[in-house]
């Protein structure tokens, strides 16, 4: 996939994103191509609380995931520009389905999963997760890609570990996006950067590239709309 500059030439965009992003050029045409995919509305479009009730494969999917009260609901609606896509529950962990939304004419669907690991022990997750969840993970041939949100507040939890081993078990590749970057002093997100970034290393599924967010101040949603550009259809 390609996108034209604003001299007129066309630009490939990198299937693996920025992270392979060669210059200025090539990181700008993703950024654009991000812009554009999520220039026409996400909608809601299916709801699955079982295996046999997938909808049909078809567009790639991306895969929203994270502990309750992470801010997948939020993230969500910043990244597509809408305030309701997704519904900011008030109580976190409520939600036990997949919700699919529709992009672009459907050259991308998200998927948004139930958060884990609300007021339970890590033992519990696997528990949580099984069945549907881990399922999905694991047969689902057009996932592309699971985005796995973790709180620039918290330190990783042991309910975070569960939810890595989980991917590495389904055989996804993940990437991490770390949100409410806007809510931690300067020196406490770098060192949760630097903690995630040493996760990352040791996952051999993992995306290289640490994604930093904020769904309040919109730091790093072009870059994630970006991302998610290089893997649409």
């Amino acid at each position: 996939m390609s996108i034209p500059t604003p001299g007129g030439h066309p630009v490939p965009l990198p299937a693996g994103g920025l992270a392979e992003a060669v210059d200025d050029e090539q990181r700008a045409a993703l950024i654009e191509a991000g812009r554009l995919l999520f220039a026409r509305p996400c909608t809601f479009f299916y709801a699955s609380q079982a295996i046999n009730q997938l909808p049909p494969m078809g567009a790639p999917e991306i895969a929203f995931c994270g502990r309750s009260n992470v801010g997948k609901s939020s993230l969500l609606n910043a990244l597509t520009g809408q305030k309701a896509l997704a519904r900011v529950s008030v109580t976190p962990g409520r939600t036990r389905q997949l919700n699919f939304f529709t992009c672009d004419e459907g050259r991308l669907t998200l998927v948004d999963m139930p958060g884990y690991g609300y007021a339970k022990a890590a033992k519990t997750l696997k528990a949580d997760w099984q069945g549907l969840m881990f399922d999905f993970l694991r047969g689902r041939p057009v996932l592309r890609r699971v985005l796995l949100l973790m709180d620039a507040r918290v330190e990783t939890k042991p309910a975070d570990r569960a939810a890595l081993d989980l991917l590495s078990d389904a055989a996804v590749a993940f990437q991490i996006v770390i949100t409410k970057a806007d809510d931690v002093k300067k020196a406490q997100l770098e060192k949760r950067i630097a903690e995630i970034s040493g996760i990352v290393k040791k996952r051999t599924a993992a995306h290289p590239l640490v994604l930093i967010t904020s769904s309040e101040t919109g730091q790093g949603i072009a870059e994630l709309r970006a991302e998610l550009a290089a893997l649409a259809a």
